[in-house]
């Protein structure tokens, strides 16, 4: 397995990351025993960085990735296998609707605590806040983390879905080792500021959405998305015109990964990854073959001219359709 090392400070890891939101309802309904056995294939195959939330499925997600690290008799428990990312924050109520955030340093020990249970470790690698409050100031919220780094409860600190600014203030607290934010061929918008502060602190990137949630995986056509539970129905780029334009892009992108003898999604997450070392691009899978197939992107070398064809067939802001519903754009930091 490839690696990488997580900003200056932070972890080597996996070049390669398994992102287990969707083994949780996020994306409609998940089969337990499939994504047990992903999680098992992930970590087999030599993938470390796994990342979770723990507003995923109000803490399905964590007791799954916990079970998944115990193993079985048969092979013991895996922790050290594992660099375990966690996301926290996010407030939802019993018919899981979202209902703000709280990133105040009491409420951030509390979710460590019910957290280090569901997981059913003691420690935590990488602890972020998902998103960024506006009644709290970063500092107040990087700082209890940083007390729970002090106290061996977190190894190292993270953020999510924020902007320069809040970067600067987070990173002046502690040192942050990695900003998890959505980054793909149809969405580059941190490459105009966010990108280059990270490089000038020496921080990390972890990219989420790199296959715009199935969008340009190479296997979405316009019936999936409709189960209930699946937020992509609510997503801009999935609705009316805007998927249709979006998949002409998809077939631009294909026309290149058969050239190459290569699938649409593995021609997609290596562009990420080739956008520079301190980038790990997270995948989604929900199963074993979806895994395999994302693996097999490391093994995608890209030259120069094959960066300037995908660049040519995929136009940075040739996406129709904003990448979250508008509510959502304007609670995001990192979008300001």
């Amino acid at each position: 397995m490839q690696t990488r090392q997580l900003g200056k400070t932070g972890p080597v890891v996996s070049a390669l990351g398994l992102g287990a939101m969707g083994m949780s309802g996020m994306y409609g309904p998940s089969d337990r025993a499939e994504s047990l056995a992903t999680i098992d294939a992930a970590l087999e195959a030599g993938i470390t960085l796994i990342d979770t939330g723990d507003f995923y499925g109000m803490g399905h997600n964590e007791m799954l990735i916990g079970e998944a690290l115990r193993g079985g008799l048969l092979k013991g428990n895996r922790r050290d296998k594992a660099v375990l990312s966690v996301k926290f924050g996010a407030q939802r109520d019993p018919g899981a609707g979202w209902i703000g955030f709280d990133g105040r340093p009491a409420a951030v020990k509390t979710s460590l605590a019910y957290t280090l249970q569901r997981l059913g470790v003691d420690h935590i690698d990488i602890y972020r806040p998902a998103r960024l409050d506006p009644d709290v100031p970063i500092e107040d919220t990087v700082g209890a983390i940083a007390e729970m780094v002090q106290a061996g409860f977190v190894r190292h600190i993270g953020l999510s879905e924020v902007g320069v600014e809040t970067i600067r203030r987070a990173h002046a607290v502690h040192p942050i080792v990695d900003l998890q934010i959505e980054y793909a061929l149809i969405t580059r918008g941190v490459e105009d500021k966010i990108l280059p502060v990270l490089r000038e602190l020496g921080v990390g990137m972890t990219a989420y959405g790199v296959l715009s949630r199935g969008l340009i995986s190479g296997h979405w056509d316009k019936d999936q998305g409709k189960a209930k539970g699946d937020f992509r129905a609510y997503s801009p780029r999935f609705q009316g015109d805007n998927v249709d334009k979006n998949l002409a892009l998809v077939e631009a992108l294909r026309r290149i990964a058969q050239e190459k003898g290569v699938s649409v999604a593995q021609i997609a997450i290596a562009w990420v990854a080739a956008q520079g070392q301190d980038i790990v691009p997270l995948v989604g899978a929900r199963t074993r073959a979806r895994l395999s197939e994302s693996l097999g992107a490391l093994d995608v070398a890209l030259s120069a001219d094959d960066l300037a064809a995908i660049e040519r067939a995929v136009p940075r802001d040739a996406a129709a359709g904003a990448r979250y519903a508008e509510a959502q754009m304007a609670h995001l930091d990192s979008e300001r």
